[in-house]
């Protein structure tokens, strides 16, 4: 039997947000007039995830305004945030695609529509004229926080500069599972070094720590990049992963072997997971899993498999 979901975070009208300044809903930027990098801080890729709502708020209230470049803060997936039922907090998570595996040209230029098809060609401008993006997620296990970001040097290089998340997974092969944000365009090519795109999930849901979190990374990200005035921890040692599989639920009889929160560590062959006639076994020793599927739908994702770097 599940536990009972603890809210300490809510969502709040974002209707004053929706105008904007940039012709695009929810999408505001504000350029400082003086030389320097395009940043960009983006919330609710997922509807239910609250921490970045509580960030991107932050920003836009208190006026925070560059010293350098421009700031892009964004609310993504609002659609799918305004369906939030605390009854059913994780259901709000989409409408129908997942908002973060639809980057790809294929399904940005292909035919197919949704909620989420449609605001991601209308965000598309936006997501490609930042230079340096910080996606703020949140996951369904209160769990440690960590990065996510494909292995380019620009990623490491931003990631280790900051103190917080102390995990990274790095994404040698991409996510593997679609096109994320922090993939589209320029940023899921190599080479150029003066971008950089990450992910940071930044704890449960609906906690208040992760919100918090969310917040302390995202000013501490702007100072970074000189965009604001911030004294900034010093960055300790990080527990770095690489993600060797990505697996999506095939069927309905999807089960895990033993109940997974994340992060725990598996032998090489050790069984992992059943869908249907298919077994998930580990590849490498101490494999560890990330963000293993609270409930398991088909076609969506059921489990990252990780090697300790």
């Amino acid at each position: 039997m599940k536990e009972a979901t603890v809210l300490e975070v809510l969502p709040r009208d974002l209707g004053p947000y929706k105008a904007g300044n940039t012709g695009i809903p929810y999408v505001h930027r504000f350029d400082s007039g003086k030389p320097g990098p395009h940043v960009m801080v983006n919330a609710l890729t997922h509807g239910n995830e609250f921490c970045g709502m509580v960030a991107a708020c932050h920003l836009l209230d208190t006026q925070v305004r560059p010293l350098q470049g421009m700031l892009t803060v964004s609310f993504a997936n609002v659609a799918a945030y305004e369906s939030f039922d605390p009854a059913r907090p994780f259901e709000s998570r989409q409408i129908t695609h997942n908002f973060n595996r639809i980057w790809s040209s294929d399904w940005l230029d292909g035919a197919e529509d949704s909620v989420e098809l449609r605001r991601a060609r209308e965000m598309r401008p936006a997501i490609a004229a930042a230079d340096h993006i910080l996606d703020l997620h949140s996951t369904a296990q209160d769990v440690e926080p960590f990065w996510a970001y494909p292995n380019h040097p620009r990623n490491q290089r931003v990631a280790g500069a900051l103190a917080q998340p102390l995990v990274h997974l790095v994404m040698p092969k991409g996510l593997g599972s679609g096109c994320p944000i922090i993939e589209h365009g320029r940023h899921g090519q190599p080479g150029e070094a003066s971008i950089s795109a990450l992910v940071a999930e930044c704890g449960q849901h609906f906690l208040q720590s992760s919100a918090d979190l969310a917040l302390r990374i995202t000013l501490d990200y702007l100072a970074h990049f000189g965009m604001i005035q911030r004294v900034l921890p010093a960055p300790a040692a990080a527990r770095r992963y690489e993600l060797l599989e990505t697996h999506v639920v095939q069927t309905s009889e999807f089960r895990f072997e033993r109940p997974l929160k994340g992060f725990e560590e598996f032998a090489r062959g050790e069984l992992i997971a059943v869908d249907g006639d298919r077994q998930i076994v580990a590849p490498c020793d101490a494999c560890t899993v990330f963000m293993p599927t609270r409930d398991a739908i088909v076609g969506r994702e059921a489990v990252y498999l990780t090697r300790p770097l």
